[in-house]
């Protein structure tokens, strides 16, 4: 029943109270009904009118966001806003009491520091039920808002999965595709140099600094030279007097690396059962590739040198402290690894030039901060250790930049190969973000702009290996604290997006990648390849919504 339809009746019932003649009760009452019924009427056409309102409120906000929007990425230019804006407000606002409903918009184009905007006015009005009787047909409404962007500048760390799963499925393919055309999209908002810049991280176990970084200050060299640590307190091999001509003392079933005819790591080599006589590797006894059968953190790795024999009585380890003698008198052997650091035994230690570029986790607590690597390696070290993996992966990473082509070639140069650990991808897209702390600093931001920091990391697999461990439980413990740091870092906020391939839902829901992620929103796992792009352009829209000012 309308609202003017109650008032006839409620007229009508007056009516008859005044010509009622049963008493002076029934006149009193219908001369104080009026004065109510008018406010409750007045309170109803009210009510009406603010319910438009509202509508048209939340209408003008979604369209200006759209139209930003549109703007910014270049699909509309300046000259389409009244079609386009009259256009979006016309689908999202369908009040049916509104009438007479006006939209001006005023675009304000940005200038230096000063941001663009949009500011949507609109009006109109209702057609009164109970307000008509004291005079007032129609009641009218407004309401306007105003949309701000350009002041905005971002930086976005692109982490991604590069390990041996990503072969499968053409996953690498859909994601190399998806990438470039964020890098497409987001280099739309780079209005003037500045605005936008973006970091590759490839990840495996290990992420690749490139070999350029051989004498940086930040590298810590002291695993990379490191004896094999299952051969530290091995008692076994402490009491061998192994030497040119004899076994090779090491098997993968007892070490997890057989001997090799030189250092591992060097063209050439091959295994071995006896080691050499004569030539330049005589008496050198050299670990081979670690199959993690031992020590599950070392598996595919490299050890950098070869142990030098040393025989006689007078054989000692002089100041070599990864040194073991056995025997004595003219029987005595002394097994020093790396040589005693003379000319006669350089060959025995590997110069850091043969280093391939990948470093794997830093001590923890560091592997979950993004302090700067200091110069020292003392122990807990800030510093990135180096590592031989034989895996290590081709893609190195690569700064903020806003060189777009050479952005999207090095998503080119990505191959698959290896395990996986997404903290240390995470760590180094954080690091990439950091303006003083990191060994690949950002540029400096300017306070004239709102700058906005992001990570988006794919990863297609559950976490594998680490520096320590082949143990997910334990790898995952170590990215939630990596997480946890990110998120309580107000000063410089990150807002991390993360993506979970799992094809045909081969793997359970990976929670730390749900935990890394801001919010629950901010984590998407797609089930086949043809999704990826689409998760791309989710992240695409979210970031969009995030760098407009209201």
């Amino acid at each position: 029943m309308s609202g003017a339809s109650v008032f006839r009746k409620f007229r009508a019932a007056a009516g008859r109270f005044i010509g009622a003649r049963d008493g002076n009760v029934a006149v009193i009452f219908a001369l104080s009904a009026i004065p109510i019924i008018s406010f409750v009427g007045a309170a109803i056409d009210y009510t009406r009118a603010s319910a438009a309102r509202s509508a048209m409120q939340a209408a003008l906000d979604s369209t200006a966001l759209m139209l930003s929007k549109d703007l910014t990425s270049g699909a509309i230019d300046p000259s389409q806003i009244s079609t386009k804006a009259a256009e979006y407000f016309g689908a999202l606002y369908n009040n049916k009491d509104a009438q007479n409903v006006t939209l001006t918009p005023t675009y304000t184009p940005q200038s230096g520091t000063t941001p663009a905007k949009v500011k949507l006015d609109g009006t109109g009005s209702i057609v009164t039920d109970f307000m008509r009787v004291a005079g007032f047909p129609n009641m009218d409404f407004g309401t306007s808002t105003t949309t701000t962007w350009g002041n905005t500048r971002m930086r976005v760390a692109m982490v991604l999965d590069n390990t041996g799963s990503m072969a499968q499925n053409g996953k690498l393919g859909a994601m190399q595709s998806a990438a470039k055309d964020m890098i497409d999209q987001l280099s739309k908002y780079n209005k003037q140099t500045g605005d936008v810049f973006i970091s590759i991280v490839p990840f495996t176990k290990d992420v690749n600094v490139g070999t350029n970084n051989v004498n940086a200050s930040w590298i810590n060299w002291t695993e990379w030279e490191a004896q094999p640590p299952i051969l530290e307190n091995d008692s076994t091999w402490k009491a061998s007097t192994a030497q040119a001509g004899s076994s090779c003392p090491f098997s993968k079933s007892s070490y997890g690396f057989v001997c090799m005819d030189r250092p591992a790591t060097l063209s050439g080599a091959k295994t071995t059962t006896t080691i050499l006589s004569t030539g330049t590797y005589a008496g050198y006894i050299c670990p081979g590739l670690d199959n993690g059968n031992k020590l599950p953190g070392k598996t595919n790795i490299y050890y950098n040198g070869c142990y030098t024999t040393v025989t006689g009585s007078s054989a000692s380890c002089g100041t070599n402290t990864q040194c073991s003698c056995a025997g004595s008198g003219s029987s005595k052997v002394c097994h020093l690894w790396r040589g005693d650091g003379t000319a006669a035994t350089a060959a025995a230690a590997p110069e850091h030039d043969t280093w391939t570029g990948c470093v794997n986790d830093r001590d923890q607590d560091y592997d979950a901060t993004n302090v700067a690597p200091g110069s020292g390696s003392g122990t807990p070290s800030t510093q990135f250790y180096a590592e031989q993996w034989s895996q290590c992966l081709a893609a190195e990473v690569f700064p903020m930049s806003n060189d777009w082509t050479t952005l999207k070639a090095k998503i080119d140069a990505m191959t698959a190969a290896g395990n996986t650990n997404q903290s240390i991808g995470m760590a180094w897209g954080w690091q990439s973000l950091s303006t003083t702390n990191g060994p690949i600093a950002a540029p400096a931001k300017s306070s004239s702009y709102i700058n906005k920091d992001y990570i988006v990391l794919l990863s297609d697999g559950l976490n594998t290996q680490n520096r320590w461990s082949t143990s997910e439980t334990s790898i995952d413990t170590r990215q939630e604290l990596l997480c946890k740091n990110i998120k309580l870092d107000t000063v410089n906020p990150v807002t991390v997006f993360t993506i979970q391939v799992n094809i045909n839902n081969a793997d359970p829901k990976s929670q730390v990648l749900q935990d890394c992620a801001v919010n629950g929103g901010n984590f998407q796992m797609i089930t086949s390849t043809g999704e990826t792009s689409t998760a791309f352009k989710n992240i695409i829209t979210e970031i969009s919504k995030l760098r407009v000012a209201r």
